[in-house]
């Protein structure tokens, strides 16, 4: 699982991806694709797909709520996550051919 692939489900699914950081802070991937760390200061001195390689869980929260239907944040695995990944790239290889 890549970085870019995070962004682009943020995207399609309009959900906010967070995930917590080697060193504590953590990483929240917006609805708009653009991965930030809220609590960083100065320049990093960690890169953010090196730090994804150890990310054990993620919370997936909707972007736009809805009074009608809301939808809770909730925490899911690595692999749930790949799950969610793997239709998408799946219909791009397709696509492809």
């Amino acid at each position: 699982m890549k970085l870019a692939d995070l962004r682009k489900l943020s995207i399609r699914k309009q959900l906010k991806i967070r995930f917590l950081l080697s060193n504590g802070m953590e990483c929240v991937i917006t609805e708009h694709g653009i991965a930030q760390v809220p609590a960083l200061r100065r320049v990093p001195d960690f890169n953010l797909e090196q730090e994804l390689t150890g990310v054990s869980q993620f919370v997936l929260e909707p972007a736009i709520v809805d009074a009608k239907t809301p939808m809770k944040p909730r925490a899911v695995s690595v692999e749930e996550l790949s799950g969610m990944l793997a239709p998408a790239s799946a219909a791009a290889d397709h696509d492809e051919e």
